[in-house]
């Protein structure tokens, strides 16, 4: 069972980075669930503290990951029009690759606050606004997720230099 945890552990904190990248991939979720599954292996060197600090991250990160689109939007002069026309967009860039996925925010935001305003430079701005969000958003999962693949590495090094 030990092992089955361990290799559950892994396998879900690389989900977790992979996840930072893919939208539809919950991947601070999933490092967090590799960070429980070593946790709860028999021998770990995850101390409880640990445990709920890898919470306390998870919370904060998945929190700005949903709030920082529409903050850095709105902050940048978009309007709800701009905030959806970017969701619409990574969702469709999803579809081609990450480059896509990226273009298609930028894009979504400039169209959706053309409609909305029509105005080019306002729309561009909130374009940018979308942009930012986006890589500022990555870079937090990004850090996060590795932070807990790099744990769950030196836990699975520690229990499989004490069997």
């Amino acid at each position: 069972m030990d092992l089955l945890l361990s290799i559950f552990a892994v396998i879900l904190g690389a989900a977790g980075i992979v996840g930072s990248f893919v939208p539809v991939l919950p991947g601070v979720i999933l490092g967090y669930a590799g960070i429980l599954c070593a946790f709860f292996r028999e021998g770990s060197s995850l101390s409880l503290t640990a445990v709920l600090l890898w919470l306390a991250v998870a919370v904060i990160v998945t929190a700005a990951d949903y709030l920082l689109p529409g903050y850095m939007t709105k902050l940048f002069g978009g309007s709800r029009a701009a905030t959806v026309g970017a969701t619409v967009g990574l969702i469709a860039g999803m579809l081609f690759t990450p480059v896509g996925m990226i273009l298609g925010s930028f894009i979504g935001a400039v169209a959706g606050e053309m409609l909305n305003v029509r105005d080019f430079n306002r729309a561009l701005k909130a374009g940018c606004g979308s942009f930012l969000s986006f890589i500022v958003g990555t870079g937090l999962k990004f850090m996060a997720t590795t932070g807990m693949f790099i744990q769950i590495c030196f836990d699975f090094a520690a229990w499989v230099a004490s069997v």
